[in-house]
């Protein structure tokens, strides 16, 4: 007998198996998907992120300041400048074009070459900042140091920026002239503009404003270039010291010379040296530049590269106090802190010939020792401090140990050496016996010796 079984019945568990079977691939593929990024996260690199407003390089696994960028590349502080919402007419353009046109001040930035320069919001950011401001000026050279005078050359009003170029801009003159000719034919003339073979030194600053160029006087545009460029009356050693930090300013206008110094700040502290001696010291090589002369003091300035490495000041009569700790890298930095942690005292004194000491204050030298440091010999011994009567420091005569008749060689017959025995002295030849005094005699026996004496020849 066949039992029929409607297909109604068969699908539901053939549809069960199905999902069953969907289910558990699904599973084994998120299990190899959480595995595969598991192995990722933990072999993927630690991140490095810098900051744009700050400078400041972090490590973002473990959160620990990587390094920090030169200050002088760090972002700005904004202007609060108040700004007209009337749009610039035409009259007002022309009055600020006549007032900025050919101005002069200093810069406070260091300023990148290139056709697109740098970009200053208005009341706003600089743009880039940072690392990136650092590769820029990398990238394109620099077109002017800090404390550098400059000179806006050009002036372009656009619909929301002020286009400035500086010290002749990044461009050069007629850039699409000199690559036209006319004529026709074999009679083809030169280039429209020649090309006088000079590089600009320029750079350009774009002064940024939201929607418009309001309304705006020559000062109201100083002072929003104001963190860039400085439109004050100032001497170059004042221009350049406004972009140091207070301790380096105040040192060059004191007229002092730190270590970490560039050849700027020294040439602004001190002016031109005395006189300079190239020199190597191993394997480096440096100039020594030399201020004043006797009687006076006598400051040696020791560059490598561009930085100063060291600073000896001599006197008449007094010992020279060398400086060989750098101050000026931890200023230049953007947080402004300290590379070492400060110590008591960053000089280090020389002193010349034989070390006086004083001897009612000061211990005189330890004789030298073949015992480690805090190693303390027997009792009795001058550097054992347990022994009360001992003398830490005086040195007792040596004494050698005496040798005992066994210790003699030759002492033990039973003794036999392996090395040959010495020769046998020589016979010397016999003595004479010492000659026996008589002994005494008396008066009447010398009488008797006369007479005899007389007679026998050699007798006394």
């Amino acid at each position: 007998m066949t039992l029929f079984v409607p297909p109604h019945e068969t699908r539901p568990r053939q549809c069960s198996a199905e999902i069953a079977n969907w289910l558990n691939a699904t599973r084994f593929m998120v299990s190899c998907c959480a595995l595969a990024a598991l192995l990722l996260v933990s072999q993927a690199p630690a991140q490095i992120t810098v900051n744009s407003k700050t400078g400041t390089v972090t490590n973002t696994s473990t959160g620990n300041t990587v390094n920090t960028v030169d200050r002088r590349y760090q972002q700005i502080k904004p202007t609060q400048i108040p700004l007209s919402k009337s749009e610039l007419d035409a009259k007002t353009r022309l009055e600020l074009i006549r007032v900025l046109q050919s101005e002069q001040g200093f810069a406070m930035r260091p300023f990148p070459g290139g056709h697109k320069g740098l970009t200053l919001v208005a009341n706003g950011n600089l743009d880039p900042a940072g690392e990136e401001y650092l590769d820029m000026v990398t990238e394109n050279g620099l077109a002017a140091k800090p404390g550098d005078r400059l000179v806006l050359s050009d002036i372009k009003i656009e619909k929301s920026r002020i286009v400035i170029d500086l010290n002749g801009g990044p461009d050069p003159k007629h850039r699409f002239l000199r690559h036209v000719q006319l004529g026709t034919g074999p009679d083809v003339m030169g280039p429209v503009v020649q090309d006088d073979g000079q590089k600009p030194v320029g750079s350009r600053l774009s002064l940024t404003f939201k929607d418009h160029v309001p309304e705006l006087t020559g000062a109201e545009v100083k002072a929003l270039l104001s963190p860039l460029i400085s439109f004050d009356m100032k001497t170059p050693v004042q221009a350049y010291t406004d972009t140091l930090p207070t301790k380096l300013k105040d040192a060059i206008l004191n007229h002092q010379v730190l270590v970490g110094m560039s050849t700027d700040m020294v040439m602004f502290a001190k002016g031109q040296p005395d006189g300079k001696s190239r020199e190597m010291e191993g394997q480096m090589p440096f100039v020594e530049w030399m201020y004043g002369k006797p009687p006076k003091d006598v400051e040696f300035v020791r560059i490598n590269g561009n930085r100063v490495i060291r600073v000896e000041i001599a006197k008449i009569g007094a010992e020279p106090v060398i400086f060989i700790k750098d101050e000026v890298a931890g200023l230049m930095r953007t947080d402004g802190t300290p590379l070492d942690p400060p110590t008591d005292s960053g000089t280090r004194m020389a002193k010349v010939g034989d070390v006086q000491r004083d001897p009612d204050t000061q211990a005189g030298t330890a004789p030298p020792s073949l015992r480690k440091p805090g190693e303390t010999g027997p009792v009795g011994t001058p550097t054992n401090t347990s022994d009360p009567s001992g003398r830490t420091g005086v040195m007792k005569p040596v004494q050698f140990p005496k040798q005992t008749p066994a210790s003699q060689p030759g002492a033990n017959p039973d003794e036999q050496s392996d090395s040959p025995q010495p020769a046998a002295p020589a016979a010397q030849p016999a003595q004479a016996p010492a000659t026996v005094q008589p002994p005494p005699v008396d008066a009447s026996q010398q009488g008797q010796a006369k007479l005899l004496g007389s007679e026998l020849p050699g007798a006394i």
